[in-house]
């Protein structure tokens, strides 16, 4: 079905493969195309509740494929026609989504873990804001993310010197949710994406609404949209078996319903 990325669904978790390890996973058209249809297809999927993305071999994405790039090209219709797409698919997706960057994430691979809900980290990971050094800007929504995660002035640094953040580093700025190890690298992600789909999935989407909500409403506003979410969370299944396994003091069996 895919050539440039690999994908597969078990257990509730969707593992999706960016699949050019030759080429250190970089982008070109046909992989921003892949993923938008990958992630669209997870999201209307009802038995996937989480997505993982991470790259096969030693990186997780370098960025754009440069072999691609010639003097003559529109970067903003590429931004268009190709990672435009690709990011807002993600970004309408409302089930939780795992970066589990599993080595380098340059340029719009840094963008593409941003994009996402949750980032793992290897020891071997690393993140860089490369478009500097080839005269470009961060894009990709990079900045939209960024300045949300670490602020506007340590944003600013990382996209004016370029200068490649570590794993460890990325997990004390707020980059990272979590190192693991290389050693428990697989069980660890596995673990922490079973996790995540045991959860009740139509609250987390409802969360994902809110947290994107809060940026731009008024207060006001933001309120009456909690209480719209509050009310759709109130008619799940999930919420009704939360109350029940409270109330009969045992552990919840979520459906993502």
């Amino acid at each position: 079905m895919f050539e440039t990325i690999r994908y597969d669904v078990s257990d509730g978790v969707a593992y999706l493969y960016l699949n050019r390890p030759d080429k250190l996973n970089a982008f070109i058209a046909q992989m921003n195309k892949e993923v938008k249809e990958a992630v669209k297809a997870a999201s209307s999927d009802e038995q996937v509740r989480c997505l993982v993305i991470s790259g096969e071999g030693r990186a997780f994405c370098s960025g754009q494929d440069l072999a691609e790039v010639d003097e003559k090209m529109d970067h903003g219709q590429v931004l268009r026609n190709h990672y435009g797409p690709m990011i807002k698919q993600i970004r309408q997706c409302e089930k939780p989504i795992i970066a589990a960057v599993n080595g380098v994430a340059a340029g719009a691979g840094f963008s593409l873990a941003l994009a996402c809900d949750f980032r793992l980290v290897s020891e071997r990971a690393s993140f860089i804001n490369a478009f500097i050094h080839v005269g470009l800007i961060p894009d990709s929504g990079n900045l939209y993310y960024l300045t949300q995660l670490v602020g506007q002035a340590k944003a600013a640094e990382l996209s004016i010197l370029g200068e490649k953040v570590s794993a460890a580093s990325a997990v004390e700025i707020g980059l990272a949710n979590q190192l693991i190890g290389e050693d428990n690298w697989g069980k660890g992600v596995n673990d922490f994406a079973t996790r995540i789909a045991c959860l009740p999935t139509k609250a987390i989407g409802l969360i994902k609404r809110s947290l994107k909500a809060a940026s731009t409403l008024s207060f006001e506003e933001y309120l009456e949209q909690e209480a719209q979410g509050q009310r759709i969370a109130g008619l799940t299944k999930d919420h009704r078996e939360g109350v029940t396994a409270f109330m009969e003091k045992r552990k919840p069996v979520y459906s993502g319903r």
